[in-house]
């Protein structure tokens, strides 16, 4: 108890501090997804529509997805210095998987008379893809924002390792300080973060899945 009042104290003593840190940590994440969007989402189209380059794609993406977080920041420090400029690419290259895979397989899952009756009506392979394939795939590509975003928020937190701002200053202050109430007090908004990420894209998940099923 006495721990919790501690760290409600220490909250409310460095409010503006936490909001601008959340602020800032918000802002990183929606960057990378924003660069995760523009590149894998037509990435994930590219390998659906060219079955040759699906395994290239898919295996380049899994491969990014596997290096660790720390070691992925600490190669692009080499290359891109200190900065959340730095941070923003990291979380952008740890986001594509999900986005690219969703992508991908949202397209595949189309059913095949849905694509063959726009054939019918004379649409061509670039109307059929932007009428009614890809709209139809948006509740899969939803599904991989919401990972992607939640993951996106927790590697954020190490930003502080290579010069980076965000959340992580207080949890990376709180370790190297032995400070248990300033590591909370930076992990509880980032936890925070996450679950309510989920938890909205999750909604939007289900209001796509829900109209693109009245719609087919």
């Amino acid at each position: 108890m006495e721990f919790i009042t501690e760290l409600l104290q220490y909250m409310s003593d460095n409010s503006a501090e936490l909001i601008a840190l959340t602020i800032e940590h918000i802002v990183m994440v929606l960057q990378a997804m924003g660069l995760a969007l523009v590149i894998g989402v037509p990435l994930g189209i590219l390998a659906a529509k060219v079955e040759k380059l699906a395994p290239v794609i898919l295996s380049l993406v899994n491969v990014l997805q596997l290096i660790p977080s720390l070691a992925m920041l600490a190669i692009l420090l080499i290359y891109f210095g200190l900065g959340n400029e730095t941070v923003v690419i990291g979380l952008f290259f740890y986001s594509l998987l999900p986005i690219v895979r969703n992508t991908y397989v949202g397209i595949k899952e189309v059913d095949p008379g849905v694509s063959e009756a726009g054939k019918g009506i004379g649409m061509t392979p670039f109307q059929l893809l932007t009428k009614v394939q890809f709209p139809l795939s948006i509740p899969f590509l939803m599904a991989g924002l919401r990972v992607a975003f939640v993951i996106a928020v927790a590697v954020a937190t190490i930003a502080p390792y290579i010069g980076g701002g965000g959340l992580g200053k207080e949890i990376v202050g709180g370790i190297n300080g032995q400070n248990d109430v300033r590591l909370i007090a930076g992990a509880v908004p980032a936890a925070l973060l996450a679950l309510s990420a989920d938890f909205l894209l999750g909604i939007v998940e289900k209001t796509t899945k829900r109209r693109f099923r009245s719609v087919s």
